[in-house]
């Protein structure tokens, strides 16, 4: 199958630089690598240019954050006639052999159990796992690769999705913007569908640092209240019994993330927008945010 890598990025050239040396890199090379540049203001769409001509540039003239970044590039990679497509952030390193064995699981599961997702191992820069990223690993269904595991849910830091299940359920829901968009995106693919993820596939996140994104977020915070409303109300991702589990879970973040915040204040009021932007609203359709073209 034809792959298309696609990565998305924001004022970020020096580490978009390290991601796309090591596309370069793998074993097996994507077909096709998709940057999609969110209205970047320090020279990104130039530097790619002139350091990555066989990159396909999706230019954006304005920043569509990483909901609306990865719809626009999954929407080119399906027009390009990708039958896979490799997810991941700009400040993602895969290392040499990370597409070669996505595939290999997927490849392997297509034999019997038909996985539609696969994602990669995501450590940081020590080599730790990363918080951030390793998702919850479920009950096993017989024929898996040894080196894989089942799961309900990806990040988009490294994840190989089906282009197949992305035609039948949609693309992420750009008016996201940040934020569980990777996680109602890859639930709706995987409700009564298998997910895995792929130890033997590596990456490194070059987060700032060590720990979880919701460390103290600020104002951020309004987009993952009014998301996770959105996403227990209106998305088809998940079934009855795993909106109360996931909602129980994420009232339990929500109250470490204010024990540990050194501004309650931003949080409270980032919490009440959020609330009521998420209970008297409902996302845009998301062709209508990608706008003409896509």
């Amino acid at each position: 199958m034809k792959v298309a890598a696609v990565l998305v990025t924001y004022n970020r050239k020096e580490l978009l630089v390290d991601a796309l040396t090591a596309l370069r890199a793998q074993t097996r090379p994507a077909d096709t690598v998709i940057v999609v540049d969110n209205a970047s203001t320090d020279g990104t769409a130039d530097l790619v240019r002139e350091r990555f001509a066989e990159v396909e540039l999706l230019q954006r003239t304005r920043n569509l954050g990483g909901a609306g970044g990865f719809a626009a590039g999954i929407a080119r990679a399906l027009e390009g006639g990708a039958g896979l497509i490799w997810l991941m952030d700009d400040d993602t390193v895969p290392q040499p052999p990370a597409l070669a064995a996505l595939l290999t699981a997927l490849l392997t599961t297509r034999e019997s159990t038909a996985a539609v997702l696969v994602a990669s191992r995501v450590v940081w820069t020590d080599g730790r796992d990363h918080p951030m990223n390793t998702p919850r690993t479920l009950r096993a269904v017989p024929g898996l690769p040894a080196d894989c595991a089942r799961i309900r849910s990806a990040s988009f830091v490294s994840v190989l999705i089906d282009s197949a299940a992305v035609r039948e359920r949609g693309l992420p829901i750009a008016d996201y913007f940040l934020w569980n968009d990777d996680f109602e995106f890859t639930t709706r693919l995987l409700r009564g569908r298998l997910g895995l993820l792929c130890r033997s596939s590596v990456v490194v996140h070059r987060t700032a640092t060590f720990g979880s994104a919701d460390v103290d977020p600020g104002p951020r915070f309004f987009y993952e209240v009014r998301n996770k409303v959105w996403l227990f109300t209106r998305s088809p991702g998940l079934a009855p019994v795993e909106r109360l589990l996931y909602a129980g879970s994420t009232v339990r973040r929500w109250i470490r993330t204010f024990a540990r915040s050194a501004d309650r204040a931003t949080l409270r009021r980032e919490l009440r927008r959020g609330l009521i932007a998420g209970v008297r609203t409902r996302p845009r359709p998301t062709d209508d945010v990608l706008g003409p073209g896509r």
